[in-house]
């Protein structure tokens, strides 16, 4: 084995920043890195398992604990006899951390004050958790994730300022920051240079770009500028988005540029507009409707993916039944479940809770609704061509990110005549 093993929870960001880690511990052949999430109660369950599993298969491995629960709940993961280290957030981009003894400098911020960077010892772990929140830059020009060395996940924001009342994400990774246009832009160039067809930009809360830059421009004007001093890049993703916040300059692209890849996913929640009040989400759902409904109008091709929360605390049946037919009203096609668990130390975790039973079968029947949509979906494409990237072992995506299997050399964007459904894949041949 050559350099550190990495396991990682959770979102894309997660993934961009577990391959610069792989990186930045080139040589550690005794590391396992374990990069948690913290979203729900049952991802730091998850994490936990993870971590018992890797010290099981590889007892002599010295095991590291990054990530959002990482950073959170640092004593939970010190704890365990598994773990050698646990580090935050803002250390796993230093790659102090991943020496064996690393040195114990101190975290200098913008305004020069310092914050110790070992927070102590627990249960024999060492600990090197800093103040997420007063991290004020983020460095991610260093960070990309490659997913089967065709697609390349580039980070160009971290943080959020929002307190939706049922998310700890804002504590895992602090505020809002983004990363400056012509650094972005450079990092595409030379994925691009190094084969790369197709580029995700990602970040905790994407939309949420450029108010902290100079000038502060928006994420539209990002988009834009990427696909003008980049002209050989053929294809570029958002990896979310939150609907509130797509700005007049993003939709034109996305509406109107064929090297934009027609699938964006929502950042929903729910259909109800009681939920949403509640979670304190900053769209109702009249405004999820009408911008699906302005972006299709506009290209009909476009895939909405969307993420649903069931079971949210105070959830009635009505409610659930809204945001059962949110996934109809705006043809979800690409669904992210997620049975509410309360995070201590959110509001929600305080509200009354619905009952577990209640919230397991309202999260089943959301994602069968959203099964019968995606497979009608995928039923509309057969006798359709599409452009795929080949990714690896003959499957890909096309450019709506429905998947592919079809012939091809791996990297390549190939055209393909999609000619029926299998097992929830299109399948295609090339001419």
């Amino acid at each position: 084995m050559s350099g550190p093993e990495l396991i990682t929870l959770g979102c894309r960001l997660n993934a961009a920043e577990s391959e610069a880690m792989r990186a930045l511990a080139a040589g550690a052949d005794d590391l396992v890195i374990v990069n948690s999430c913290a979203v729900t109660g049952e991802a730091v369950r998850q994490t936990r398992q993870a971590i018992r599993r890797a010290k099981r298969a590889r007892p002599e491995a010295r095991i590291i604990v990054t990530g959002c629960a990482a950073q959170v709940e640092p004593e939970t993961f010190a704890r365990m006899p598994e773990v050698s280290r646990v580090i935050g957030n803002r250390e796993k981009m230093d790659p102090a951390s991943f020496r064996r003894t690393p040195e114990s400098h101190d975290l200098t911020l913008d305004d020069g004050r310092e914050i110790p960077a070992f927070a102590g010892m627990t249960g024999g772990a060492e600990v090197r958790v800093s103040d997420i929140m007063a991290v004020r830059k983020t460095a991610p020009h260093l960070v990309a994730g490659f997913a089967e060395r065709a697609r390349a996940f580039v980070e160009v924001q971290n943080g959020c300022d929002h307190r939706c009342t049922f998310c700890i994400i804002p504590y895992g990774r602090g505020n809002s920051r983004s990363v400056p246009a012509g650094l972005v832009v450079d990092r595409v160039k030379a994925l691009v240079g190094e084969g790369f067809r197709e580029v995700v930009l990602t970040g905790v809360d994407v939309t949420s770009y450029g108010p902290d830059l100079p000038g502060a421009p928006t994420l539209g004007l990002l988009v834009e500028r990427i696909l003008r001093h980049v002209p050989d890049l053929p294809r570029l993703r958002l990896s979310s988005l939150d609907c509130i916040e797509l700005d007049p300059r993003l939709f034109e692209i996305a509406t109107g540029e064929p090297r934009f890849m027609p699938h964006l996913h929502m950042s929903f929640q729910a259909g109800d507009d009681m939920v949403l009040k509640r979670m304190k989400r900053r769209h109702g759902r009249a405004d999820a409707v009408e911008t699906v409904a302005r972006l299709k109008d506009r290209r009909p091709e476009i895939a909405i993916g969307a993420d649903l929360i069931a079971g949210f605390p105070t959830e009635t049946e009505e409610m659930h039944a809204n945001s059962l037919a949110l996934i109809e009203e705006c043809d979800i096609v690409m669904a992210h479940i997620f049975p509410f668990s309360p995070r201590a130390g959110t509001p929600a975790a305080r509200m009354p809770q619905v009952p577990q039973p209640v919230v397991k079968a309202r999260a089943r029947a959301l994602r069968e609704a959203a099964a019968r949509r995606r497979a009608a979906w995928l039923d509309r494409l057969a006798g359709t061509r599409q452009r795929v990237l080949v990714e690896r072992g003959g499957t890909g995506h096309a450019e709506n990110f429905a998947p592919v299997r079809v012939d091809g050399v791996e990297g390549a964007i190939v055209e393909a005549n999609i000619t029926r459904v299998e097992d929830g894949m299109l399948i295609g041949v090339t001419s």
